[in-house]
């Protein structure tokens, strides 16, 4: 049975703690932009964040809506008022703190307790209630945390002068990208039946192997918007036309609406410009081999490029010094990302025996119901 544990209470802690300094941190980052009269960065910073936060709401409202379907309509307008001011995320995080503390310090449950049982029952919402957050928080991270990196070691690169305000900016976002991640298999963990706990070492591999590759493609993007920021839009514009149309391909069913399936689709096409992500639970071992191998050919691409103009862009120095990173961190995340799935990756996405390769298959309805939105999202 799933388990909410004291020590998944206080990382919940720590993620309000961290959401709320993020926010703090951002706009910090942006009017120290617009007194230094750097007004296209502070706008650019603040879209980022405008559209992650817009983006998110609509999601954390529509699941409050399907969860809601058929209760008192007077308490789905206050959660609408209270998305429509951008803060359905500090909802989500009461409920997430009401049942938590619940399940972690004053419910006991015994072994042979039935599912509909208080205490599984309160446990059950705990997990539910972090998992739905920690969806919402890769959202954030891909749409917000992500950009803002890139945008960050773009204007470190571009300009002699660096100051605190930069380097505050690249490690929140660091911190966001890491928490966000290894927070995010935790809660697929829980939620899919019969996984093995995530523990140290698998998060720690788990960690590096996305933070490596993440670095190592911004890194790379970063240098051919050196080099031509229309060039630049022109490759990330193609990487989501390719994700979103895989991401149509699979006929995903995440969303109860077809114009939230839409907007669904959109956000995982972001997503996978910057990692690749599982989105229907089928073994994917041919897709992420042609997705980073198709990384490092267009990173090396881009640093051989580099070795004609970098005399007249970027000094010698810092290229050769962004050129030992990108490659370095692509191959240590790439050796990371092989021991992940070899050794600590959950093969399974059912129950032995329900065995359906398809997370959406027929076989398994029954683990539908106790499993919920994780069943159809992305799985990785």
């Amino acid at each position: 049975m799933m388990k909410f544990t004291k020590q998944n209470f206080i990382f919940l802690v720590g993620g309000i703690i961290i959401y709320v300094v993020d926010i703090g941190v951002d706009f910090w980052v942006a009017s120290r932009y617009f007194c230094q009269g750097q007004y296209c960065w502070g706008i650019l910073l603040l879209c980022f964040r405008g559209l992650s936060s817009l983006i998110t709401q609509v999601f954390s409202y529509e699941w409050f809506k399907n969860d809601w379907e058929g209760t008192n309509t007077g308490k789905l307008k206050w959660i609408f008022l209270v998305h429509l001011f951008q803060c359905g995320i500090f909802i989500r995080y009461w409920f997430a703190l009401k049942y938590g503390c619940q399940a972690a310090f004053k419910q006991k449950s015994s072994r042979d307790a039935s599912e509909t049982d208080p205490p599984n029952f309160i446990q059950k919402q705990a997990v539910d209630a972090v998992t739905d957050i920690n969806m919402l928080r890769v959202f954030k991270t891909f749409l917000e945390t992500t950009p803002q990196l890139f945008v960050q070691i773009y204007i470190l690169m571009e300009h002699e002068k660096n100051n605190f305000c930069q380097y505050a900016a690249i490690i929140s976002s660091f911190c966001g990208i890491s928490f966000s991640m290894v927070d995010y298999q935790i809660s697929l963990r829980k939620s899919l039946p019969d996984k093995d706990e995530f523990r140290v070492l698998p998060k720690l591999v788990y960690l590096l192997y996305k933070l490596l590759t993440i670095t190592s493609w911004i890194l790379s993007i970063s240098l051919i918007t050196l080099l031509s920021v229309r060039s630049s839009v022109i490759l990330l514009l193609f990487l989501w036309i390719c994700g979103f149309t895989w991401t149509l391909k699979q006929h995903t069913t995440f969303c109860k609406s077809r114009k939230m399936e839409y907007l669904y689709r959109t956000v995982v096409g972001i997503i996978l410009i910057f990692t690749f992500f599982n989105i229907k639970g089928k073994k994917t071992k041919v897709c992420i081999s042609i997705y980073y191998a198709t990384h490092t050919v267009v990173t090396l691409g881009i640093l051989f490029v580099y070795m004609f103009w970098k005399t007249s862009i970027i000094k010698e120095i810092h290229f050769t010094i962004v050129s030992i990173l990108t490659i370095l961190s692509l191959v240590l995340g790439i050796i990371f990302l092989v021991v992940y799935y070899r050794h600590f990756h959950p093969t399974a996405y059912c129950r032995p025996q329900a065995c359906s390769d398809e997370v959406d298959g027929e076989a398994g309805q029954k683990d539908r119901v106790k499993i919920g939105r994780f069943q159809n999202f992305i799985m990785q």
